[in-house]
């Protein structure tokens, strides 16, 4: 289950290592962001030219998939509960590209949990693993 929190440091070690574990380092800082309610924290692993897609709804750009997430934010919290990814398939694509399809699940402080699919292409760039498309359901 992805949902450690960890510091910079350690998502720059987990770099050092294999695709999937700096992968799965840079998902753990983005879930450790939406549980504390931090909005950027969620969205550094998103490609500034990401793109988002969920039932009809195509969001393009990292602007316009904040935009999206930001209704679930208030008050320095997030109102839809704790976050966890969990792995379920890799693909290799290329030395810089990665498929990843992981389940995503939100606990709220009350009520009944909530959860689905998500497939998450990641490219390699300078600042590290990056979500370039985002289809979740």
């Amino acid at each position: 289950m992805i949902q450690a929190m960890l510091t910079p440091v350690a998502v720059a070690a987990a770099a050092l290592a294999s695709p999937q574990a700096a992968i799965e380092a840079e998902m753990a800082a983005s879930a450790a962001g939406w549980n504390a309610g931090s909005p950027e924290r969620f969205m550094a692993v998103y490609a500034d030219d990401a793109v988002y897609a969920s039932g009809k709804e195509l969001a393009r750009g990292k602007a316009a998939i904040a935009s999206r997430y930001a209704k679930s934010f208030a008050d320095g919290a997030n109102s839809r509960g704790r976050l966890a990814f969990q792995p379920v398939a890799w693909r290799t694509i290329s030395n810089v590209h990665m498929l990843l399809v992981a389940r995503w699940s939100l606990t709220p402080a009350a009520g009944e949990a909530q959860g689905g699919l998500t497939t998450l292409l990641f490219e390699r760039r300078k600042e590290g693993w990056r979500i370039i498309a985002d289809h979740s359901s």
